[in-house]
């Protein structure tokens, strides 16, 4: 399956720092889709990734989605299910764990600008969020790799680094 054929409204899921926000916004800029980013929707620009009210969040979501074309990255499940509603294709992400963790430290520690990167914040080391990728995720790994298992919509699965980065290449993508 190639992304064409994911049409105009396309979800990416996959475990944190799994690559879907730059995956978005590579996607957005070559098929001209509007790349949306849950986590800037569901945190407070200018804090520490502080969430917003959940009804608010709720309302920005419903907003999002309720347009002709996006590609939204993200997996805040309790939407996921009005989120797949529109959609008309599917991107799991599904890197390792120690790719996860690498990633996380490189954005923390050397990337001031990157793409879901909320307004006014700065990512910093956390243990809490080190200890969500080394031990939530592997769990949460396994329930998104059923949830795609579930969907009837077109898909693609990216297993590993090296399928997302084949992915990049044959697809004209770039970072």
């Amino acid at each position: 399956m190639a992304l064409g054929d994911l049409g105009p409204r396309i979800c990416i899921m996959g475990p944190s720092n799994s690559g879907k926000s730059t995956l978005a916004t590579a996607i957005g800029r070559a098929r001209d889709l509007a790349p949306i980013h849950l986590d800037l929707l569901y945190h407070r620009p200018n804090t520490d990734w502080q969430p917003r009210p959940d009804a608010e969040f709720r309302a920005l979501h419903e907003a999002t989605i309720s347009g002709d074309s996006w590609v939204i990255d993200g997996n805040y499940s309790r939407c996921l299910p009005q989120r797949l509603a529109r959609a008309t294709g599917v991107i799991l992400l599904d890197s390792s764990t120690a790719i996860s963790l690498w990633r996380y430290l490189r954005r923390s520690w050397f990337e001031r600008h990157r793409p879901g990167g909320l307004e006014g914040g700065k990512d910093s080391v956390k243990w809490a969020m080190i200890r969500h990728i080394a031990v939530t995720t592997r769990e949460n790994r396994r329930r998104y790799k059923e949830m795609f298992d579930q969907i009837s919509l077109p898909k693609i699965r990216l297993a590993t680094s090296r399928d997302l980065g084949r992915f990049y290449r044959s697809e004209g993508l770039s970072r």
